[in-house]
């Protein structure tokens, strides 16, 4: 079926655009059913599951939501803003840090134990050796 497009007006040509689109769209569609087909034979000749052939990334489970993590900081002049202290700094926490006196441990939860520094000690200076004179 030969078209002579320089004939056609703008309607007809998009009216052609629009039929052409949806025939690709449909062919394409056959397309992947068929290639869904062959494949599904494939592995099914051969006793395989399309999992065994490309597992999902990061082992065969799927990893499920994570946990939420308790609070760490609160807000003392909004006790409802809490922080877990993972990510960004909230904006509430930097502005109390800015006040004088309030350190990140003023602001810890009381229930949540702060966990120390390990504190290093100064390694201990050998005593000089003393240089005999002859």
């Amino acid at each position: 079926m030969a078209i002579n497009i320089d004939s056609l007006s703008p309607a007809e040509l998009q009216a052609l655009i629009k039929s052409a689109e949806a025939q690709m769209e449909s062919a394409r569609k056959n397309h992947v059913k068929e290639v869904r087909a062959k494949i599904d034979s494939i592995l099914a000749g051969a006793g395989l599951a399309i999992g065994d052939v490309y597992p999902t990334r990061g082992g065969k489970s799927a990893k499920g939501p994570k946990a939420a993590v308790a609070p760490k900081y609160r807000n003392p002049d909004n006790a409802s803003q809490t922080w877990s202290g993972r990510g960004k700094r909230p904006l509430w926490f930097n502005e109390a840090l800015k006040k004088r006196g309030v350190t990140a441990e003023s602001l810890m939860i009381a229930s949540t134990p702060a966990k120390a520094a390990p504190v290093k000690k100064a390694p201990k200076k050998a005593p000089a050796k003393k240089v005999a004179k002859k």
